[in-house]
């Protein structure tokens, strides 16, 4: 079983990422659970997505120590960091994590936001690189149905775009 939290500001999209990495793993065969919490500003106030990945059936819904940790911004590390079990991956975008504490054993920065804005135009396609980061990183869901479950939720008019996004991440690490 995996646990993943994906956290950041509002508006970054992680819920939706959340949603994907879900549906990724139910297409890839296994058992999954995603949920959301961000706060009342909606916009800029923080935001969680958690995702349960098991091959079993999953007992409880609630991530309590992330086997993953997603951080898009400095305040994120600093709030949801601590629940990182001892053992676990954080995966940091250092576009806006810059520091980083000694305690976090596997740590991969990777500069997610500006990634997105300099291989595809935009910052809006953060999300899908860090999708693409965390499925090189762990063997969570295969890529092909990471694809498949990216282009049946984006906006049409915008598949390739975040086919790029999605490639992007992965090669970036």
């Amino acid at each position: 079983m995996m646990e993943v939290r994906l956290s950041g500001s509002g508006g970054q999209g992680l819920i939706l990422a959340g949603i994907i990495l879900a549906e990724a793993a139910i297409a890839d065969g296994k058992e999954a659970i995603q949920s959301q919490s961000y706060g009342p500003e909606a916009r800029g106030g923080s935001s969680k997505s958690e995702v349960i990945i098991s091959e079993r059936r999953i007992h409880y819904p609630k991530v309590a120590a992330p086997d993953l940790l997603l951080a898009m911004t400095q305040e994120a590390l600093n709030k949801y960091g601590p629940d990182l079990k001892e053992d676990g991956l954080l995966i940091v975008d250092s576009t806006f994590v810059r520091d980083v504490p000694a305690q976090y054993k596997q740590v991969h920065a990777v500069p997610i936001t500006q990634l997105a804005k300099e291989k595809c135009g935009r910052e809006l396609f953060a999300n899908i690189v860090a999708l693409g980061t965390i499925a090189k990183l762990t063997d969570t869901v295969g890529l092909p149905a990471l694809e498949q479950a990216v282009l049946a939720r984006v906006p049409k008019g915008t598949e390739e775009m975040n086919r790029l996004a999605l490639t992007t991440g992965y090669q970036a690490v």
